[in-house]
């Protein structure tokens, strides 16, 4: 499997080492900025599979937002020509279409990060133009369900990440309602952001009793060694 590489644009420090940190643990190679003008630069080098940007740093109206719509849009375009062209002779058996249709590019993705101020502004631009976006300070498993999704449409993954499949909810979401003392800048929400169901505690808390009964039979596994 190729190296995922994840750029993340955010100028508020503890949110982009909270963010580096989250994805580090997946085993990807993650590289933080702080400025929208680097992100041109950055974007140059053409390693990126998955950029998350706090739309707070860019001007829907600007350059460095029109690139990045762009190249968030580039795979769908893409992949409807690259649909198009199987049309081209519908006689041609479909093993040697199969082998000579073109390759069907895999680009940059690209999530912004909304914060507060800059809601009611920029939502309803990323909603019509069909980017993806999650809302600041955002809850740790519909953000990471949302990287998951992105690097598995770039190509970048072959099956959601491990941490989606062991810890999100199954029966159902956690309904967001921020609270007017909720933190403000802060990367991701704590639990009192969210309003559940005592049904919703249960499970919240049933998966985590779980997860910490896992680690620690890994860990006694680990310390056993393979001829425990």
């Amino acid at each position: 499997m190729p190296e995922v590489n994840i750029l993340v644009v955010e100028s508020d420090l503890a949110s982009q080492t909270a963010l580096r940190n989250l994805l580090d643990s997946e085993g990807w190679r993650v590289r933080g900025v702080s400025a929208a003008t680097d992100v041109l630069n950055e974007l140059a080098r053409g390693i990126w599979n998955l950029a998350i940007v706090n739309a707070a740093l860019t001007d829907t109206a600007g350059p460095v937002f029109a690139i990045l719509r762009e190249l968030a849009l580039a795979d769908s375009e893409a992949e409807a020509e690259a649909d198009s062209s199987d049309d081209l002779d519908p006689g041609q058996p479909l093993a040697e279409r199969s082998t000579s249709a073109p390759q069907r590019p895999r680009r940059l993705r690209v999530l912004f990060l909304l914060p507060p101020e800059v809601v009611k502004k920029v939502q309803p631009v990323l909603e019509r133009e069909g980017l993806p976006y999650a809302l600041k300070p955002c809850n740790l498993h519909e953000l990471l369900e949302k990287v998951s999704d992105l690097l598995l449409e770039a190509g970048a993954i072959d099956s959601p990440i491990r941490t989606i499949r062991e810890f999100a909810p199954r029966k159902s979401r956690l309904v967001r309602r921020p609270r007017r003392d909720s933190r403000t800048g802060a990367m991701f929400a704590s639990r009192e952001d969210y309003q559940m169901s005592e049904e919703e505690m249960a499970e919240w808390e049933r998966q985590e009793q779980e997860e910490q009964a896992r680690k620690k039979r890994r860990k006694q596994e680990a310390e056993r060694g393979p001829l425990g």
